[in-house]
């Protein structure tokens, strides 16, 4: 089965973060993608939902225990 692939927008859409952010994730190596250059001309990328997955539970920390 072929990997999902989300564009940027989607990707800061379910992250709630602008795509300036996303794409610094991006550069920094903590989002992975999939470039569908097909020329010269701008790339195109996409990120794996696997990587947006993984990048998520990364981020996760766990919830504080209420104070009595």
């Amino acid at each position: 089965m072929p990997a999902r692939l989300l564009s940027i927008p989607a990707v800061a859409a379910a992250l709630d973060v602008d795509r300036r952010t996303v794409y610094r994730f991006i550069a920094a190596g903590e989002l992975p993608v999939v470039d569908l250059r097909t020329g010269t001309g701008r790339s195109r990328v996409r990120v794996p939902a696997s990587g947006l997955e993984e990048f998520i539970a990364s981020r996760s920390v766990p919830s504080r225990r209420p104070r009595r």
